[in-house]
């Protein structure tokens, strides 16, 4: 049976960002993701899930100046400092509001870096991470990222993601699989899926085109449920989409896909 979580990077913008944990709520989610909780003291955060009975399922470590565009900083070798106080930030607010895991974007290369040291990096850094998350008993995730809504974005596959986990060789770092991003780069989804659900920790849904709702576009979302539930994944499926309209209209997906669990 599908458990679904809500953005709220992207969900309930309708109201401040404090306010959205009541209103996923409300609207029948129990859990909750989103990019970045570093803007709020961890306190705040942690009643709005208690007081709304929510489980916090994921956030990102940080990820730069996402007003400026950056979105990760892990492949940057003149950052790695910045890298690791992040990453101690994370265990902080992950132990805080009792998050199981977080996701690791890797960032925007330059157009004219070396791509061979920036792989060397992304890989120092996910050794380093995964190893101190892991003592504070919190995974990590990386997580492929389509090329047309992120130009330049170092990592794009499902492949690529996996033969960097291989090269990383620890045993506390796995992939978040987002379908959309999937569907853009590469197809094929439910083999990818059965092939990859050892390392599959998090699955995020939005349909294509628009990155709307699920069910608004070609993917075919009750198959990919229930392909989930057939192979046994039992993490939660994060609904990162663009609203079409307002959040609440577009909720309908979620009663249809419940049912094909």
């Amino acid at each position: 049976m599908a458990k679904f979580s809500a953005n709220l990077s992207m969900l309930f913008n309708e109201v401040p960002f404090l306010d959205r944990f009541r209103a996923a709520s409300k609207a029948g989610f129990r859990g909750v993701e989103y990019v970045s909780p570093f803007e709020y003291y961890p306190g705040d955060i942690a009643d709005r899930l208690k007081a709304n009975r929510l489980s916090q399922v994921l956030f990102n470590l940080p990820v730069g100046d996402w007003a400026a565009g950056e979105r990760g900083i892990a492949i940057f070798p003149e950052r790695r400092d910045e890298f690791r106080d992040g990453v101690a930030t994370a265990i902080r607010y992950a132990k805080a509001l009792d998050c199981p895991q977080v996701n690791c974007l890797a960032g925007i290369a330059p157009a004219d870096a070396d791509a061979a040291l920036l792989r060397d990096t992304f890989v120092e850094n996910l050794r380093y991470a995964s190893g101190e998350l892991q003592r504070a008993g919190v995974r990590l995730l990386i997580e492929p990222i389509n090329t047309r809504d992120m130009p330049g974005f170092f990592l794009n596959t499902s492949r690529q993601a996996l033969d960097l986990i291989a090269d990383v060789g620890s045993p506390n770092l796995f992939l978040q699989y987002d379908v959309y991003h999937m569907h853009v780069m590469e197809g094929d989804l439910a083999p990818t899926i059965s092939r990859a659900l050892a390392l599959i920790k998090h699955v995020q849904i939005a349909d294509n085109p628009g990155r709307h709702e699920p069910g608004s576009g070609e993917i075919d979302y009750p198959a990919i449920i229930r392909h989930l539930d057939h192979v046994g994944y039992d993490g939660w499926v994060g609904a990162e989409y663009k609203p079409a309209t307002t959040t609440l209209d577009g909720l309908g997906w979620m009663a249809r896909l419940g049912a094909a669990s």
